[in-house]
């Protein structure tokens, strides 16, 4: 056996200096992001746009509150957030605070190692303190850690316009979920009735816009899975596509087909025309019903016609009726300032603040539930116990949407848009395509899931 030889003084002295040097150093950095205040500056990087933007109007109040930290917002419109985001960590200029806000999602971030876990930080944190569901705060855990604390929760709502329905003599659709009678079927009935097919832009609209979820999750309304169950149990990485089974193809003949087949629903031509690329077709009073997100509902005050909220109908075979869009907070892995950082977020999902927010963002839906019935409240025209009925159901018949949840979304969705482009114009069929799509996507699974 090899002797243990004794280090000299001259040694143990060499080795205290460097200790000491690299003390120094480490002080030094940590010293550079504080002022000679003591304070450090933490970043909110964010869209840039009036319902994310409104957390500047809150910095006042929250540095006066806590005057040992700064805060600084970052933005970026939609379309270049990743971009943006991906070039400050390359960069090594990574905010402190973000969300999933673009096409990428929480699986992506976890994967790539981007985001922090949180949970040495949380010792004494509960979400029930901040009336947080269980089952909302488990979405961003995994393996028991805790990577992203939410912050608003909207879910898949119906939106309808009440001109329409009364020009047809229609009843209006219904609030609760367990109405046996609000049916797939009924909606598309309801559709035909108010549809005028015309060339002429002035007089034509539309039943039925079905914009639920993105494109490879919409199946799922149908009792049809894209991807295979392992998904949502392996990081986000399917070890199947299930593209080309029987019930995803007729999932997606029955989806494009309320537009070529029944002609109920606006093409894409349409829909730019009377919405702008990245407008909503329901804005402009020629449609009668609205499968959308719920963020939709800030624009509320916006509409000339008198609008109503309803429950996504029952589907034919499934029993997912709602997308669910949980947006959490992060805090990025290269921060040097978690715990200021949390600070920031706990302040965000306090009740309080959660009610400031619905009206400073122009009606962001609050995870913090003793905010919700403000939320309910907030839009002039719409029943509140109707807008509760409805949020009530979509929590109980939804699931996550797949971008928060699929690793390496973006390139994903990117994927869908181009390849069922020719399916939207009405250019192609959809039992063509999709064995293409299927290849393509297991191709770029097998590259980026190494």
């Amino acid at each position: 056996m090899m002797s243990k030889k004794p280090v000299s003084k001259k040694l143990k002295f060499t080795a205290v200096c460097l200790i000491l040097a690299f003390g120094m150093l480490a002080t030094a950095c940590s010293d550079k992001d504080k002022n000679k205040d003591g304070q450090v500056t933490i970043t909110h990087f964010t869209i840039d746009s009036p319902d994310r933007t409104f957390v500047e109007k809150l910095i006042p109040d929250f540095e006066a509150k806590h005057p040992n930290i700064k805060v600084k917002v970052t933005k970026a419109p939609y379309e270049q957030f990743d971009s943006k985001l991906q070039s400050s960590i390359a960069a090594k200029n990574a905010p402190d605070v973000t969300s999933h806000w673009g096409y990428g999602g929480f699986m992506e971030y976890f994967n790539k190692d981007l985001i922090m876990d949180l949970t040495p930080y949380l010792e004494g944190f509960n979400g029930s303190d901040y009336n947080i569901p269980d089952d909302v705060m488990n979405i961003y855990k995994v393996d028991g850690k805790t990577y992203g604390i939410p912050l608003n929760s909207y879910v898949t709502v119906m939106l309808y316009n009440k001109d329409l329905f009364d020009k047809a003599k229609l009843p209006y659709p219904p609030t609760d979920y367990e109405d046996k009678s609000w049916t797939f079927e009924t909606m598309v009935e309801y559709a035909k009735k108010m549809t005028v097919d015309s060339k002429n832009l002035e007089e034509a609209q539309y039943g039925l816009d079905f914009g639920f979820g993105e494109r490879d999750q919409r199946p799922q309304y149908f009792g049809a899975d894209v991807y295979s169950e392992d998904t949502w149990s392996n990081g986000g990485k399917p070890s199947e596509i299930n593209l080309t089974k029987p019930e995803v193809v007729e999932a997606y003949k029955t989806i494009y087909g309320l537009i070529y087949d029944q002609k109920i629903s606006p093409t894409p031509a349409f829909t730019q025309t009377v919405s702008g690329q990245f407008g909503d077709p329901f804005l402009s009073g020629k449609i009668g019903m609205s499968v959308v997100g719920s963020w939709s509902l800030a624009a509320a005050s916006d509409f000339s016609f008198n609008v109503g909220v309803a429950a996504v109908p029952q589907s034919p075979n499934g029993d997912v009726r709602s997308v669910l869009y949980v947006d959490p907070l992060f805090v990025m892995k290269d921060s040097k300032h978690p715990k200021e950082a949390l600070e920031w977020i706990k302040y965000l999902i306090t009740a309080e603040i959660q009610e400031k927010s619905i009206e400073l963002s122009g009606g962001n839906p609050p995870v913090n539930q003793a905010a919700a019935e403000k939320y309910y409240n907030n839009f002039e025209g719409i029943d509140p116990a109707g807008i509760k009925q409805v949020f009530d159901g979509a929590y109980k018949y939804g699931f996550e949407s797949y971008n928060h949840l699929i690793s390496n979304y973006s390139q994903i969705n990117e994927l869908f848009i181009n390849e069922l482009a020719g399916v939207e114009n009405g250019d192609k069929k959809v039992e063509d395509v999709l064995p293409d799509i299927e290849k393509k996507l297991k191709d770029l699974l097998a590259r980026v899931n190494k």
